[in-house]
């Protein structure tokens, strides 16, 4: 038996794929998977199958023409066809998240391509498909351009390609994104945008912190706050979180040692801080502060919003330390701190804040 790789068009209608199927079972052909793709023209139906050594190319294109299937493409075909597409994805996605550079080779193996090219921005030509020609876009700016014999590139392709492609521009980002700071006593901490695959180190960063610590920082309680509150500020919808990590003594494992949150409310960003014990009074909170405001900067917020227990002197000195003018309301022992950014703070301010423990 042989393995081949067949592609035909067929009807988008109730049996038809059924009526090619049984075609090719007449001829001794066993079906290994198949992937069905909608396209304008009809289903694209892709499959590999394990068929008689005495089977040619030729038969099995007729064998596909009087099962109703046209626009036939047949290969001869590897072992490793037999992994399903999932997988092969999911496997692709691994090596991106390891080394976002190889997004050419990854689109190569992904879909069996000829060439694999980069362009600039400025070509001038029109993203998608066109037969056996494909132009991605790169978030990062420009374009790949793909290329190949045959057969014709399907719209699930180009999906799954531009996925591929904006992974790895995901991965290239946060890993430009990341900073070591080295703090004023010559401990050094890696800072980066945080995201959901943090929730366990946020978490450890949590259950090591004093009750007084999160008490500071969430004003309602020293409780450990829900999971599903933790991920909602690892990732906001508008704002940024941050996070320190540092590596223990003799080289042990990476920790995170701090959490920052901007949390994007109109025209106004609130700001918390929550810093491990044995990492405060280091300055790793006014050096996070510092990011968070350039970052509001450079986003349009208005202002920068905190409120802070009024004993909450650590967190008080570390908003000093930012040297940015602030107006200050109080409500019993919650003070209320506004810090104006490039544009006038509005009237009808929120007050729904977070608390700091710095």
């Amino acid at each position: 038996m042989t393995l081949w790789r067949i592609r035909a068009t067929v009807d988008d209608r109730p049996g038809y794929l059924s009526v090619l199927t049984a075609s090719l079972a007449l001829r001794g052909v066993n079906i290994l998977t198949v992937q069905v793709q909608p396209t304008e023209q009809g289903a694209v139906d892709d499959f590999l199958v394990d068929a008689p050594d005495a089977l040619d190319e030729t038969e099995l294109i007729a064998a596909v023409e009087r099962g109703r299937g046209r626009d036939c493409w047949v290969a001869r075909s590897e072992a490793r066809g037999l992994a399903d597409q999932p997988t092969r994805v999911l496997g692709l996605a691994n090596r991106l998240v390891r080394d976002p550079d190889a997004t050419g080779e990854a689109l190569r193996t992904l879909l069996g391509t000829d060439s694999v090219s980069w362009r600039p921005a400025s070509t001038g030509f029109d993203r998608g498909i066109t037969g056996t020609s494909m132009l991605l876009a790169d978030p990062a700016g420009g374009s790949f351009a793909l290329r190949r014999a045959a057969p014709a590139f399907t719209p699930a392709e180009y999906a799954r390609a531009q996925a591929l492609v904006e992974l790895a521009a995901t991965v290239a980002r946060r890993a430009a994104e990341q900073v070591t700071l080295v703090l004023p006593d010559g401990a050094e901490v890696a800072v980066r945008p945080a995201c959901v695959d943090d929730l366990s180190g946020v978490l450890e960063l949590h259950e090591a912190c004093s009750p007084r610590s999160r008490h500071r920082r969430y004003l309602g309680g020293a409780a450990l706050p829900q999971q599903a509150r933790l991920r909602r500020l690892l990732e906001p919808p508008r704002g940024l979180t941050l996070v320190a990590t540092a590596t223990g003594p003799d080289g042990a494992a990476e920790s995170v040692v701090a959490m920052a949150n901007l949390l994007g409310e109109g025209d106004e960003a609130e700001v918390a801080l929550l810093v491990r014990d044995d990492w405060q009074r280091r300055g790793l909170g006014s050096a996070l502060l510092r990011r968070l405001a350039r970052h509001a900067d450079a986003a349009g917020y208005a202002a920068l919003v905190l409120h802070v227990q009024a004993e909450n002197t650590p967190m008080l000195r570390t908003l000093r330390r930012l040297d940015r003018p602030s107006l200050t309301e109080r409500d019993g022992p919650l003070l209320t701190l506004t810090v104006p950014l490039a544009s006038p703070v509005p009237v009808g301010r929120t007050n729904t804040a977070l608390s700091s423990g710095a």
